[in-house]
């Protein structure tokens, strides 16, 4: 068993998990992608899963594995995920002193630039306008889509607030995104009053989250927290209610859209990076492309069109 890579896997995971701290959907996502792997390997060699051996991980089956992954018509990213979840393995194997294939040998596949999809001002105040009326249940959304672009988290950020966490009056709190990073997270006055009127109307309902599904009868008193699924059926209701047509919006376009507001209106990168909790400041440079005014005013000045 010594050289078993199932049992290896079940003991990266939990390393994973427990000494490295990761969240439960890491660890998910990692066994996901090794397990695609591994099925994949068991049936190349012709043998059952519970037989394949260190020795089996060699880089010729990585790269018959990428391929086969590149076939089935995968998006580039989508592979890259694949590489990733084997490089943190063989890391940890090499952690462990486990002789095995090299993880520098593993390269990611070169990716276009990321689209970064955003609402234009007059969307984004229809969309934040669309819920109408004083039941709670518009009062919530109205709310869900005031935080999602005031605070630019993510929508299992968001999620994962309990009413505790809030304080209106002050404005700023604290919240738990990727990697365990705790950040600060800010509400401007409007939203601020939006979730004001929303905690109001819920103040007899017993549960920690924050936002929660709202049952239909009066006598239902079986509150559970909102699901990230239901959050983006949500949006996308509110979205054709606000007459957007032809984008395709979720709470992941509506923080696109924080960042993009900041950027057009003189926030540094730097800044926009910690309020995103992004780990590195790559990741926010894919806005400057959609936000820096100075390449419109080259474009106004040097770019003529013909006679």
């Amino acid at each position: 068993m010594a050289n078993n890579l199932t049992q290896h896997k079940k003991d990266f995971l939990v390393y994973v998990e427990i000494e490295r701290g990761r969240s439960a959907k890491t660890v998910e996502n990692y066994n996901h992608y090794l397990e695609r792997f591994f099925s994949w390997l068991a049936e190349d060699k012709n043998v059952s899963r519970e037989t394949l051996q260190l020795e089996d991980l060699n880089e010729d089956k990585v790269r018959a594995f990428r391929v086969w992954l590149n076939r089935k018509n995968l998006s580039k990213q989508t592979q890259n995920y694949h590489v990733i979840a084997l490089r943190v393995f063989l890391k940890f194997l090499a952690h462990k002193g486990i002789e095995a294939l090299s993880s520098e040998r593993l390269e990611l596949a070169k990716t276009g630039a990321r689209e970064v999809a955003f609402l234009e001002e007059d969307d984004l105040e229809r969309l934040l306008n669309a819920p109408k009326g004083k039941d709670i249940r518009t009062l919530r959304d109205k709310a869900v889509l005031a935080m999602l672009f005031s605070t630019g988290m993510r929508v299992s950020e968001l999620c994962s607030l309990d009413t505790e966490n809030i304080n209106i009056e002050k404005g700023e709190f604290a919240v738990r995104g990727k990697g365990d990073k705790i950040r600060p997270v800010f509400i401007s006055e409007k939203p601020k009053r939006i979730l004001k009127d929303y905690l109001e109307a819920r103040a007899n309902i017993v549960e920690k989250a924050l936002f929660v599904r709202i049952p239909r009868g009066k006598s239902v008193t079986n509150f559970t927290r909102l699901t990230p699924r239901s959050i983006q059926r949500l949006i996308k209701y509110y979205a054709v209610k606000a007459g957007i047509v032809g984008k395709r919006v979720t709470p992941h376009v509506m923080r696109h859209s924080f960042a993009t507001d900041l950027l057009r209106n003189g926030a540094d990168l730097r800044s926009v990076q910690e309020l995103l909790g992004h780990a590195s400041i790559t990741t926010t440079q894919i806005y400057t492309h959609f936000t820096n005014p100075q390449l419109k005013k080259i474009h106004e000045k040097f770019h003529r069109d013909p006679e």
